[in-house]
């Protein structure tokens, strides 16, 4: 039997105890090898083209040139999977917004002072994001940016769906914001989980709402859901929509939850998609788009079972096809589609 290649990482910090912490973590994986270490980007670029890695794990704050610059050269000149290591404060989190805008795969929360507490949480999330930087689309992250796409237009005001529902994880950052900033301000409010640490959230909804035309907050407290408007569950709470008043009083409502993780995550798509289907059944369209693991699978499908319209992200254009592809097999979305087509095709629907 052939033995497994190892996945070959490169681990870039300029801190000596990052280096050897993360290697020590990496390597406890019988899959995973670091080949090689560096402690600024020149050195970093030196190892790349001596080991030929697989993966690499980039500081966001590097001496001699920064993270962000390191991140567009690679990505221009040798694309790979990078995962960057981020420190969870405001500053870092805009810093990762832009790595993620240039290509990065995904993140980790770089150790802090409770490292010995934080250790087993920062191993798995570590090796459990090599692996799947390892064997993600890498197309997808490697393309140049396009051209903008045309925004979009819808006609009428009140439309037959109430709300719109949107999850994601790895990837998602980018494609949840390739839809959202194409779409018309007169929609049925949209709700969105994504799998995403709170500082980074709120972060993200503030860079949503700068190039939107609807109104896109983050959800700090129960709040009454409105047209145009766009809400993003908060990165450490799950967000439920509920249902207040009768007849023509009635309105939705998001709420929070700070219940156990759902498939590990909090928030969770699966708890967002089931309070969809509580409240309004049928009236909803709903897409599961790029992202690790089946969070968002089972809701997607008890969306359809209640007669709601159900999307799932194409494998060609999910940096992981996780998510949407265990929504696939269990027979959950109605359409499959690439990310280009999915605001269009929302917008049909209503």
């Amino acid at each position: 039997m052939m033995k497994k290649r190892q996945i070959k990482v490169l681990v870039v910090d300029d801190s000596a105890f990052i280096r050897v912490l993360l290697t020590q973590i990496l390597e406890n994986d019988s899959e995973i090898k670091v080949v090689g270490t560096a402690e600024d980007p020149f050195d970093a670029r030196e190892k790349i083209k001596k080991y030929n890695p697989d993966v690499l794990t980039l500081d966001v704050e590097m001496p001699k040139m920064d993270g962000i610059t390191f991140l567009k050269n690679i990505m221009r000149l040798r694309p790979m999977p990078v995962i960057m290591v981020s420190t969870l404060t405001h500053a870092g989190a805009e810093v990762t917004m832009q790595a993620l805008t240039s290509g990065a795969f995904d993140f980790v929360a770089k150790p802090s002072s409770e490292v010995k507490e934080k250790l087993q949480e920062l191993a798995d999330d570590l090796i459990e994001k090599v692996k799947a930087a390892a064997h993600c689309n890498a197309g997808v992250l490697e393309k140049s940016p396009e051209k903008p796409q045309t925004n979009l237009e819808v006609k009428q005001d009140r439309h037959l769906i109430d709300l719109i529902a949107i999850g994601a994880s790895t990837g998602g950052t980018e494609a949840i914001h390739s839809i959202v900033t194409r779409l018309p301000d007169n929609l049925p409010p949209i709700v969105m989980a994504q799998h995403i640490p709170d500082v980074f959230s709120t972060s993200y909804a503030k860079r949503l709402h700068n190039e939107s035309k609807m109104v896109v907050q983050e959800v700090r407290s129960p709040q009454k859901l409105s047209y145009g408007h766009a809400y993003l569950a908060p990165g450490h709470m799950h967000m439920t929509i509920k249902v207040k008043g009768r007849g023509n009083n009635r309105t939705l409502w998001a709420d929070l939850s700070d219940a156990d993780p759902v498939n590990r995550h909090k928030p969770s798509v699966d708890v967002l998609f089931d309070s969809v289907a509580e409240a309004v059944g049928s009236r909803c369209i709903a897409t599961l788009l790029t992202g690790m693991g089946q969070d968002g699978a089972q809701g997607l499908l008890n969306l359809k079972q209640c007669g709601a319209t159900t999307i799932a992200q194409n494998e060609e254009t999910s940096v992981v096809w996780g998510m949407p592809g265990a929504a696939v097999k269990l027979g959950a979305a109605d359409k499959i589609l690439a990310l280009g087509k999915i605001g269009g095709y929302l917008i049909s629907r209503l």
